[in-house]
């Protein structure tokens, strides 16, 4: 594969495949995925044309938030395999010419981490408390949170200890209170993680996704989000109209000495494919035109670029995030990165079918026939972009949200922490459709963790394998014409003069994508020819919520 700036940087181009999984495939029939099902079904995605696989954690966990709780860094949750199990994964995705990403989940770890346990048990004051944020309560007693802060996942952020010899003792969370953050002022902290990189990178991955890249850091001062007396959020100096500008946990400028140590780790090591190791950043609270800081020449090497991912279908928004996020990491010798979804979002069917400002259980319209279409579409836009993509699992197989799970059957912790009122995250997690019948359509051997839609066998990879117009075969022809005709154009854009409601971008010269985002047909270039489209044409005309990609003569 040829890269951007050179072979060796093979990411700059990928298309990068997520694994949930959990969701993914079973292969020892207990109803959840693991690696044996990955194993499995590698000759898929081969057959896909990713470049790449992430894989989301695997690592032992108690599961309080699908295994972004981590109780050991180094080893294999047993429901996933075994250690030497993910050694041969790693040969075996090389084998096929991949490669193979894991996550890192450096902001918190679980409260069954034996960092935490220690720290719990070595007591107030103790220099084990200072891998986490343990502080005294506020208020008489010490009874009320240090802070103000906010869990992301509802709620405070801030959990007392229980059975403290001083009971005003707090740990700070901002997600679950069953993962406290780590305090990456602390040193200590910073030199386990150097060993957690070395020991997946000896053992031959090629990269991590970083969870929650942008809060490792935070004020130390701990200081209030808002105004006690107003409510407003509190004055700091260089807020202007930037709300993350000086913020006391998101996107904080001390984090970045520590992309910089893992880069220098990062750059010390080759991957079996002869490449370096990388980095891709999940960041969503930054400040404005701040992604562009965790990609400079000696930090990471991707960032996920969630303004597309939440951008209106609309062809002048578009047009606008596609620009502004092209040229802001081209400042710093960077290349873009897409994204349509992933394990966090309502799948982009869902999404792109729903009345604008809609919410989940409340649309007064949902039209998936739409969302399909438009999803088909956005599947050609983001694969005709210039930098890599990364795929969330099922998103080429067409799968919409699951938004009627039984409320006995949900395990995201936002559903318990929102006094079950916000569903949470379990609507895009759904186990994959392999064949069209079966328990679990081909997923396992057993009923699967989450129940599947009797809809999706239709859907299933057996179904749409041989279907020439299915949404599988849309993303296997993409990516291969993608590869032959894209790969090595370089990241500049050029946008031609378009009539209301279509977005078109030429990339080399002779490459065009055109989209129709109107309610009209427009008529296609004459004498380019069509190298794959989105749906049917009408005849020299492309309909509306149709893509197509182009070559000039």
């Amino acid at each position: 594969m040829t890269g951007g700036r050179g072979e060796a940087e093979w990411w700059r181009d990928a298309v990068v495949y997520q694994v949930y999984i959990r969701s993914f495939a079973d292969g020892d029939g207990d109803g959840i995925g693991d690696i044996e099902g990955i194993a499995s079904r590698l000759p898929y995605l081969s057959d896909l044309g990713v470049d790449a696989i992430w894989v989301t954690p695997w690592y032992p966990s108690p599961f309080a938030d699908g295994g972004y709780d981590v109780a050991d860094y180094c080893d294999i949750a047993p429901v996933f395999g075994d250690l030497a199990r993910a050694e041969a994964l790693i040969e075996e995705v090389h084998g096929l010419g991949m490669r193979l990403i894991i996550d890192l989940v450096p902001n918190h770890t679980s409260d069954r981490h034996p960092w935490f346990t220690r720290a719990l048990a070595a007591g107030v004051g103790s220099r084990e408390r200072e891998w986490y944020w343990f502080r005294p309560g506020s208020g008489p007693g010490g009874d009320a949170p240090p802070n103000d802060w906010p869990s992301v996942f509802g709620g405070p952020a801030w959990e007392r200890v229980a059975g403290d010899g001083d009971p005003t003792q707090w740990f700070l969370h901002l997600f679950a209170p069953e993962q406290p953050d780590l305090n990456w002022a602390n040193p200590k902290v910073a030199e386990a993680f150097d060993g957690v990189l070395r020991f997946w990178f000896d053992r031959g991955v090629d990269g991590f996704r970083i969870d929650v890249a942008n809060a490792m850091a935070k004020d130390p001062a701990l200081p209030d989000l808002f105004d006690r007396a107003t409510g407003d959020r509190a004055t700091r100096a260089g807020d202007g109209d930037d709300r993350l500008a000086d913020h006391p946990y998101w996107d904080r400028d001390e984090i970045h000495e520590t992309f910089r140590r893992w880069r220098r780790i990062a750059d010390s090591y080759r991957d079996r494919l002869g490449g370096p190791k990388m980095f891709v950043a999940e960041a969503w609270q930054v400040r404005r035109g701040g992604l562009a800081r965790y990609l400079r020449a000696d930090e990471l090497h991707n960032a996920f670029n969630f303004e597309f991912l939440a951008t209106a279908w609309a062809p002048d928004v578009m047009r606008s995030v596609i620009d502004r996020h092209v040229s802001m990491v081209a400042a710093v010798g960077a290349g873009p990165t897409w994204v349509l979804s992933n394990h966090d979002t309502v799948r982009v069917v869902t999404r792109y079918g729903r009345a604008p400002g809609a919410t989940a259980g409340k649309e007064p319209h949902l039209d998936l026939v739409v969302g399909l279409r438009r999803a088909r579409a956005a599947a050609l836009l983001t694969l005709a972009l210039p930098g890599s993509t990364y795929l969330y699992q099922g998103d080429e197989l067409g799968l919409a949200e699951v938004e009627d799970l039984p409320d006995e059957a949900l395990q995201d912790p936002i559903w318990r922490r929102s006094g079950r009122t916000i569903r949470g995250r379990d609507g895009c997690r759904v186990p994959l459709p392999w064949s069209e019948d079966g328990p679990s359509l081909g997923f396992g051997a057993a009923e699967p963790w989450l129940p599947q839609p009797a809809g999706w066998a239709r859907l299933a990879v057996s179904a749409q394998s041989n279907d020439p117009g299915s949404m599988l075969s849309l993303y296997r022809r993409a990516i291969a014409l993608r590869r032959s005709h894209l790969v090595g154009r370089g990241h500049d854009i050029v946008w031609p003069e378009t009539g209301p409601g279509v977005l078109a971008f030429d990339r080399g010269g002779s490459f065009a994508c055109v989209v129709n985002f109107g309610t009209d047909a427009v008529a296609l270039e004459r004498g380019a020819e069509v190298l794959i489209a989105s749906g049917p044409l009408d005849g020299p005309n492309l309909p509306t919520d149709t893509a197509a990609w182009l070559i000039r003569p």
